[in-house]
């Protein structure tokens, strides 16, 4: 008799965690499949140090063969889940076709750039949800500034210094903090730059404040430290529409720009919808205990589950790293209960606070909610981002350590062109291949 087969979809924090739990437990007593389209868990909070220079990118991607034992890696993109037939179908990154039965199933495909009906975003903008969008940018930045250095038109070299970033929720707000220092870097040690005028930042956001998700002390911290780094913060604010020579805001104002970064919010994956079930604002229904109803064998967690908040009743769980990573302890525990291991237990987390790092010795942070600012809430955030991290932490600690007494390393590698990571695209873990981009157009 065959061993029983788990499959899991998405290797993020809900995934990861889930095939790290029942790895642990199983011990080779069950067939563990992780299907994903890449080899590594990507540590997304620390996406916004790559981008900025600070962590090489191996740093905050961890192998999944090498920290899951016992666990089979089959490299695709699902695109598609016969919940009746129990079957899962994936793409590999050949472009063949696979098909795989289950037993358990484990949905945790989490989430893509979210979009907004403007003209010329989708065109001309770059979002920030996995390593190739994080890599583009950083050979982004340092090439506009190198091309400003030799523009001639006083207007162009403007307008390549100026970056402006859409949505001042952790990412947006991230990126712009690390940004801002990373782009001042390069200017100071640039010939052509010294005497010219800073890179110019700006910060957009509809919202009255930046991290409007979060407590007013975070966000006043937050506001405080970019604008005295010169970020210009322009709250109620957003994009009427985005050019190839900049953006014009809904006041009326024309930014000249070569920079439009992309950091609105997320949108649970495409591949929920076709599912075909009950959703709640495209984000998978499960129950207490992250069931699908109708579907006992099948699971679901992270940023594409909406899962019932039992801190505060008629509310779903937000769609956080902090969620997605004990969501994913919860599923492992409640596959191993339909086997027979243990009893099933609800999903039941009250937060303990939140951290953003603002670059440099600068972070915003409340453990336990106890509001922190400045090198304290860094060493907090650092702290935090050491023990989440499934591996790789003492190359992590390394780095900063080494960004902290050594100048960055300001050189564009050229490895991921522009139409390698449109804003458009189901999977922003995976750069698009000239083919894939020429079927696009």
């Amino acid at each position: 008799m065959s061993p029983v087969r788990i499959v899991i979809v998405g290797a993020g924090f809900a995934g990861y965690q889930a095939a790290r739990t029942l790895s642990r437990t199983l011990r080779g007593a069950a067939d563990i499949v992780l299907i994903n389209p890449n080899d590594y868990f990507l540590y997304l909070p620390l996406l916004p140090e790559v981008a900025a220079g600070v962590l090489e990118p191996r740093r905050v991607s961890v192998s999944l063969t090498g920290t899951l034992p016992h666990v089979r890696l089959v490299l695709g993109e699902v695109h598609g889940v016969d919940l009746d037939a129990r079957k899962v179908s994936w793409r590999d990154p050949d472009g063949r076709s696979g098909e795989m039965d289950y037993d358990r199933l484990v949905l945790s495909v989490g989430s893509v750039n979210k979009l907004l009906p403007i003209p010329g975003v989708a065109e001309h903008a770059h979002g920030f949800r996995g390593m190739p969008e994080a890599l583009y940018l950083r050979d982004h930045m340092t090439r506009q500034m190198e091309m400003s250095g030799t523009a001639a038109d006083p207007r162009e070299r403007a307008a390549r210094r100026t970056f402006v970033v859409v949505g001042a929720g952790y990412t947006g707000t991230e990126v712009a903090a690390h940004g801002v220092l990373f782009t001042d870097s390069l200017a100071r040690r640039n010939t052509s730059l010294r005497d010219a005028p800073r890179p110019r930042w700006m910060l957009l956001d509809i919202a009255p404040r930046v991290l409007p998700e979060l407590d007013r002390k975070l966000s006043r911290t937050a506001d405080r430290v970019l604008r005295k780094r010169g970020v210009e913060v322009r709250t109620g604010t957003s994009v009427k529409e985005a050019t190839s020579e900049g953006v014009l805001l809904d006041n009326g104002e024309f930014v000249d720009t070569r920079s439009l970064i992309w950091c609105v919010g997320v949108r649970p994956d495409p591949l929920v919808e076709q599912l075909g079930l009950p959703t709640e604002r495209g984000r998978l229904r499960v129950d207490q205990y992250l069931a699908v109803p109708g579907y006992p064998d099948v699971l679901a967690c992270g940023d594409a589950a909406a899962v019932p908040d039992l801190t505060r009743p008629g509310q779903f769980t937000a769609m956080t790293a902090q969620h997605a990573q004990r969501q994913g302890k919860v599923a492992g525990h409640n596959v191993l209960a339909t086997l027979g291991r243990g009893t099933a237990k609800p999903y039941k987390h009250h937060d303990l606070g939140f951290t953003v790092d603002l670059g440099g010795v600068q972070a915003a942070a409340d453990p336990l909610h106890i509001p922190l600012s400045g090198p304290i809430a860094n060493a907090v955030t650092r702290g935090y981002h050491l023990m989440a991290m499934p591996g790789n932490r003492v190359r992590v600690a390394a780095d900063w350590l080494l960004d902290a007494v050594l100048p960055r390393q300001g050189v564009q590698l050229g490895m991921v062109p522009p139409w390698a990571v449109p804003l458009d695209t189901e999977s922003p873990e995976v750069a698009q291949t000239a083919r894939a981009a020429a079927d696009r157009r």
